[in-house]
C-alpha cells in the first residue's frame, strides 16, 4: 500500500482528490475533493458510503432526500469554522454554488442508512489540544460525543500553527483493546502560505507513522493537497514549518459497532502529556471560530 499520496496524484478531471476503500486498499474510510467553478451544479451518489459536506473553500447549496441546505463555507480552511452537512449512504446528492467551491467529501462504507443533518457553525466545539510547541485547534465537527448522526463515520479538523507539533505523542488505533479501537484513518494536508491564510505549493510540513518493530518508518515531506494513509501503527507528530501553518482533515472509520476515535500512546512518549500541565499553551490557538479568525 502506498501511504503518501502526493498533491493531484488522487485527482480526477478539475478534482484534486477521488481516493476510495478500493483505491487505498482498505475497507471503509475514503475522501473526495471536488472544485465547482461559479455557478456550477454537480450531482453525486453515495452508493453504500456515508459522508460529510464540508465546504473548504467558498459556499453551496446542497440539496438531499428532499430537503436543501444553505452552507456558510470561509474564504480559506485557516479563515473560519464552517456549516456542513450529513448525507446518507444510496442518496443522490445535488451541490451548487454561486461564487465557487473547494469542498471536502469525508466517507465511511457502512451499513445504516440514516436521515440527511445539517451542522451549523456556531454549533461545533474547538478544543486547543496540548501545551507549548505542542498547542493546536482541533474542530470536533464529526467527533464522537460531539456529532452523533453517523454510522461509522468520524471526522475532525486540526490547525497547527507554524513551527508547532501536533499529533503529538504519537499514538495508533490498530487493535481493539482497553484503551483503542480499530480504525482505518486519512490525513488531508493544507499548507498556509505567507499570509497565513491562503493555502500556497510554497509551504510545507513533516509527518512520521512507523510501527514499535520497524517494520514501517515512514518520514515524509507533506505539502499543500497531500493525503496520508495511516492502516496501522502509531502517527505523529505532523510538524509545520516555521512561516507555513498545517491544517489537516483527519477522517476515521472501522469495523466497531459503535464509533470511536479512541487510541494508544507510545509508551515511548505517553510523559509528554504529563507535562502539559505545567506549560502555557501557545496563545495563537484558537486560531478560528464560527465568527471568522480569532488570532
Amino acid at each position: 500500500m502506498k501511504l503518501h499520496r502526493r498533491a493531484g496524484s488522487l485527482g480526477t478531471g478539475s478534482d484534486p482528490v477521488l481516493l476510495t476503500p478500493q483505491t487505498a486498499g482498505w475497507n471503509y474510510t475514503g475522501l473526495r475533493v471536488l472544485r465547482l467553478v461559479p455557478g456550477e451544479t454537480r450531482t453525486l451518489r453515495t452508493d453504500e458510503f456515508e459522508a460529510f459536506v464540508l465546504p473548504l473553500a467558498g459556499s453551496c447549496t446542497v440539496r438531499v432526500d428532499g430537503q436543501t441546505f444553505e452552507l456558510d463555507g470561509r474564504d480559506s480552511v485557516f479563515t473560519r469554522v464552517t456549516d456542513f452537512v450529513y448525507v446518507p449512504r444510496d442518496a443522490e446528492v445535488e451541490l451548487s454554488t454561486t461564487a465557487g467551491l473547494e469542498v471536502a467529501l469525508p466517507m465511511a462504507r457502512c451499513t445504516r442508512r440514516l436521515t440527511p443533518k445539517y451542522g451549523p457553525a456556531e454549533d461545533i466545539p474547538v478544543e486547543v489540544r496540548g501545551a507549548g510547541s505542542a498547542t493546536r485547534q482541533v474542530t470536533n465537527f464529526g467527533s464522537p460525543g460531539v456529532w452523533e448522526h453517523a454510522d461509522k463515520l468520524n471526522a475532525c479538523e486540526l490547525i497547527t500553527p507554524d513551527g508547532n507539533w501536533s499529533s503529538y505523542p504519537p499514538h495508533k488505533h490498530d487493535e481493539a483493546s482497553d484503551c483503542e479501537v480499530v480504525n482505518e484513518e486519512i490525513y488531508y494536508f493544507r499548507i498556509a502560505g505567507r499570509d497565513g491564510r491562503t493555502p500556497a505549493p510554497e509551504g510545507f510540513g513533516m509527518h512520521r507513522t512507523y510501527t514499535a518493530d520497524g517494520t514501517l518508518d515512514e518520514n515524509v515531506v507533506v505539502r499543500d493537497g497531500d493525503v496520508f494513509l495511516v492502516p496501522h501503527g502509531y502517527h505523529g507528530p505532523c510538524i509545520a514549518a516555521p512561516g507555513y501553518p498545517m491544517y489537516y482533515l483527519n477522517v476515521l472509520a472501522g469495523p466497531a459497532p459503535e464509533r470511536s476515535m479512541a487510541f494508544c500512546d507510545d509508551p515511548a512518549h505517553s510523559w509528554v502529556r504529563t507535562e502539559w500541565p505545567d506549560q502555557p499553551a501557545d496563545p495563537r490557538c484558537p486560531v478560528t471560530d464560527h465568527k471568522g479568525r480569532i488570532r
